[in-house]
């Protein structure tokens, strides 16, 4: 007969990265992954491997943690959560089902690809006064501004917007950094800001279709089905927070990888075409998402394991990413490694990044345009990474010297 024992009533290593930088955490990680699959952490539990984490974040009954924030608010906060619709990122069931199933035609790899030649061009303008000037921090002058434009056209905004995003952008993020009480009034102006010209946009695109994902998002129907204005506000906020902050992020991550590893760009410059493999193997070694809450939404039994209704459970991507049982050599940077299973930094399940193939394109035409041009990086100085506790997470300063090919 099968024992049933709650959580919290078994003996389990403690997970504990307060205070310790990104090498630190991830090994403590690991050394916590390796007693076993479920650690226990100051809010909850975490799973530690590739296959339970896979399993949880395709267990429907583990709802994304997101979906609890309005809850979890003090109450002078939670006005500002009632009277705004739930954002895709949050939601579950039967509402999050019907909006995948419109949208996912317009966030589909082909779809990115209409906007490839932008990236390539936004991306080139910000990395030529790095190669005149031979060195940067890559962070400020390069990885931040560029996915702003990129979102801009995929949405269909006039370049001369593009700085509106950015600011919006960087105040909405701010609901990811732990710091709700003193940020709100910052995320709520920028979330006021965006929806009023998403909403003069769709008015314009419902009169005038562009080559645009609005456009695509406002054609979306199945069996008379359609999205209305609050749901297309609320998914181009959506793509904007998606759409960004990982890609500079998980940009950043990649170059500072390979200023620790110059062998490692020494093959991207001999072979451009390894791009694609380059951004797979950097989010896998060194993710921007090291991990994601899920809360039991019911009594859930999960190898005998008893996770009671309202249970916290993160998902440990990063170590997730680093198990020795489904990666071989996991301790190693290695862009020419073939790994037949997929990172997990987009995550896995009905809350898979919907912007994954976007993000993909955006890192895989920068890597390209670098190993293109650039023949040697180095450091030119420490790198200093952002706090811990930032949900989406990178250097915030990474000096570059560049060594221009021509």
């Amino acid at each position: 007969m099968t024992t049933i024992t709650s959580a919290y009533d078994l003996e389990l290593a403690t997970l504990n990265t307060t205070g310790l930088d990104r090498r630190e955490a991830l090994e403590s990680a690991m050394a916590v992954a390796g007693d076993g699959w479920l650690a226990r952490t100051d809010v909850g539990f975490a799973a530690m491997r590739y296959e339970d984490a896979i399993s949880i974040l395709r267990d429907k009954r583990f709802h994304n943690a997101l979906a609890n924030l309005r809850n979890d608010v003090p109450e002078a906060q939670r006005t500002y959560f009632e009277g705004r619709r739930q954002s895709i990122l949050g939601m579950e069931g039967d509402d999050h089902l019907r909006l995948r199933r419109l949208v996912s035609p317009a966030f589909t790899p082909a779809a990115a690809d209409r906007h490839r030649p932008t990236m390539r061009r936004v991306f080139t303008s910000l990395l030529e006064p790095a190669l005149a000037a031979g060195a940067c921090d890559f962070v400020a002058d390069v990885a931040d501004p560029y996915p702003i434009p990129v979102i801009c056209e995929v949405l269909g905004a006039p370049p001369e917007d593009w700085r509106l995003f950015s600011d919006w952008a960087t105040d909405i993020f701010r609901i990811f950094n732990g710091n709700l009480a003193e940020d709100l009034p910052l995320i709520e102006s920028a979330s006021n800001a965006l929806i009023s010209y998403v909403n003069q946009l769709v008015e314009q695109r419902r009169d005038t279709p562009g080559p645009d994902l609005l456009s695509d998002l406002i054609a979306a129907e199945e069996q008379g089905d359609r999205l209305n204005n609050d749901e297309l506000s609320m998914l181009a906020q959506a793509v904007l927070m998606a759409g960004t902050d990982t890609t500079r992020n998980q940009l950043g991550c990649a170059m500072a990888l390979f200023a620790e590893h110059p062998d490692q760009w020494d093959l991207l410059v001999a072979d451009p075409s390894l791009a694609a493999r380059a951004v797979e193997e950097s989010m896998r070694y060194l993710g921007a998402v090291r991990a994601t809450v899920r809360v039991a939404s019911e009594d859930i039994v999960y190898r005998d394991v008893l996770f009671p209704k309202g249970t916290i459970i993160t998902t440990h991507l990063a170590a997730s990413n680093r198990d020795p049982e489904v990666f071989e050599d996991p301790g190693t940077f290695d862009i020419t490694a073939v790994r037949t299973t997929q990172q997990m930094t987009f995550g896995s399940g009905v809350h898979r990044c919907l912007g994954a193939a976007l993000a993909r394109a955006e890192l895989q035409e920068a890597l390209t345009v670098l190993a293109e041009r650039v023949v040697r990086v180095r450091p030119d100085g420490p790198v200093t990474w952002k706090p811990a506790t930032f949900g989406i997470w990178g250097p915030a300063s990474l000096p570059l010297v560049l060594e221009s090919a021509s």
